[in-house]
């Protein structure tokens, strides 16, 4: 016959405390409310009697689940397991679970992922999924819902977020291919119902006006998804212009891979036919040949912060919404070069440009 549980009453006897005293100590929300001597002696004797807590019991008297459903549009995108891993760490030393839910930017599925964890009873969201406009969102806010988006804004900015400053990110791209010479300048957006797709669009304009170089329509191609094929497809259509760029500003790191394969296919090479910057850093980007010239931003503490942010809402703090923007550093790799010397000198800029 096996012996019977140990309880919460078990440990509190062990250290000599009352139940709740060791239920304080023993919650890491909680443990600040006990003394640090208290608290190692609770700790060590739930370690000697092998506690393991009751998450329903507990769940039951805190009217919480301590689960927080995670959305994310892409799991084959590496920029998210190091978001994602910020976000677990900073949950985790709150005692609380990620359950993390692919939507495949699909957003149907979306609302089906969604609705499946309120059914749980998770205690907030974390999206990076958001669209610009979006009737997941606007339910969400009716029901009061504590939701922090991350990567991503809503338009009206009703949620907390966590994201890059995307247009100075963009600027760097483009200040950087102006110093190589480079005037031909094309730009591979992302979605626009999107705000990293919209708002590196719009840095992309305003920073080819401050760099006094026009905007070439023809030059803009927009992706339909953040994806290598769409990089790939954009990127084909800039090549069989009658007038080629130079240099191409993709809206991430999937499309800028995209563009290395439409020039390996094309027969060309990146950076000696056509420059590429990326958006991102993604890990591994810089084992690519050639490595990919990119922007950079801090993934994990996207996560950690985004994180903070949705237990600051779970615990009840309604102040006015906050929303972060980290910024970018630009990173430069084999991927960018200056203006081949077989352009005419229309296609480039002086180099003190």
């Amino acid at each position: 016959m096996s012996d019977p549980p140990v309880t919460l009453r078990d440990v509190a006897a062990r250290a000599g405390v009352h139940p709740a005293t060791a239920s304080r100590a023993l919650s890491p929300e909680t443990r600040i409310l006990v003394s640090e001597e208290t608290a190692r002696r609770v700790l060590a004797a739930a370690r000697e009697l092998g506690y393991r807590p009751n998450p329903v019991a507990r769940s039951l008297r805190t009217r919480r689940s301590h689960t927080v459903g995670v959305l994310i549009p892409d799991l084959n995108n590496p920029l998210f397991p190091p978001i994602v891993r910020g976000l677990d760490d900073r949950l985790a030393a709150s005692g609380y679970v990620a359950l993390i839910g692919n939507t495949d930017g699909d957003d149907e599925r979306e609302r089906v992922v969604f609705e499946q964890m309120r059914a749980r009873h998770v205690d907030g969201f974390v999206l990076a999924t958001a669209h610009l406009r979006s009737t997941l969102l606007a339910e969400a806010a009716r029901a009061e819902l504590p939701v922090v988006l991350v990567n991503r804004l809503a338009e009206d900015y009703s949620f907390p977020s966590v994201s890059v400053d995307n247009e100075r990110g963009v600027r760097m791209a483009v200040t950087h291919l102006a110093a190589l010479g480079h005037r031909r300048i094309a730009h591979i957006a992302g979605p626009q119902d999107l705000s990293t797709g919209l708002n590196r669009y719009r840095g992309f304009v305003a920073a080819m006006a401050a760099s006094g170089l026009p905007v070439d329509p023809g030059l803009v191609v927009f992706a339909e998804r953040f994806s290598l094929q769409e990089g790939q497809r954009c990127c084909r259509e800039l090549l069989a212009l009658p007038e080629r760029c130079t240099a191409v500003a993709a809206g991430n790191d999937m499309l800028a891979l995209g563009c290395y394969a439409a020039l390996d296919a094309a027969g060309l090479r990146c950076p000696d036919d056509m420059s590429v910057v990326g958006f991102n850093d993604m890990p591994f980007i810089d084992l690519l040949k050639p490595p990919l010239t990119t922007v950079r931003f801090p993934h994990y503490q996207v996560g950690t912060e985004a994180a903070q942010l949705l237990l600051e809402r779970i615990g009840g703090n309604d102040g006015p919404v906050k929303i972060l923007y980290l910024a970018p550093e630009f990173i430069t790799r084999g991927s960018t070069a200056r203006v081949p010397a077989d352009r005419g000198p229309a296609d480039r800029v002086p180099s003190d440009a």
